[in-house]
This record gives C-alpha cells, structure tokens and sequence, in this order.
C-alpha cells in the first residue's frame, strides 16, 4: 500500500453509516403512504427529492420538512 504524502494513513470510519437518503419505497412505509403516492408527492412538488439515474431520492431533512408542513397545515385547520 503506497503512504500518503504527509505521511498519514486513512482511518475508517467509526460507528454505523449514517443514511444520507431514502428511496421512494422507504419514505413511503415511514410515512405510512404507499409509494405511488409518495413518487405523485415527488412529481406534485410537495415532497422535494432528487433524480438519481433512473430513481428519486428524498434527504431525510426533505422528509421532516414535508412532515412539518403537514403538522402546520393540521394546527392551522384546527379550530
């Protein structure tokens, strides 16, 4: 193995691999949905996501945003 330069070598890393985002068919069984209705939420504009070739990728942050919306849109109808 060749040494890096500064003389260091890699280190792993520690503990478990954080999710950087979900598929379609794991927010839809976290939201309770199924997923022709998250990718429609997707398309619609009302859950952001990403297009990863040929799938759609939502951050986690994009699903607590959708959540959070939704919370606010129920208290605001609520009387």
């Amino acid at each position: 193995m060749a040494s890096r330069s500064s003389g260091q070598q890699r280190k792993a890393p520690v503990g478990p691999i954080q999710r950087r985002w979900y598929t379609v068919d794991e927010v839809a069984e976290m939201l309770g949905y199924g997923p022709t209705k998250v990718r429609m939420m997707c398309i619609s504009g009302d859950l952001r996501s990403l297009k990863d070739g040929g799938s759609r990728r939502i951050l986690p942050a994009w699903v607590d945003e959708y959540v959070a919306m939704r919370a606010a849109e129920a208290e605001a109808d609520w009387p």
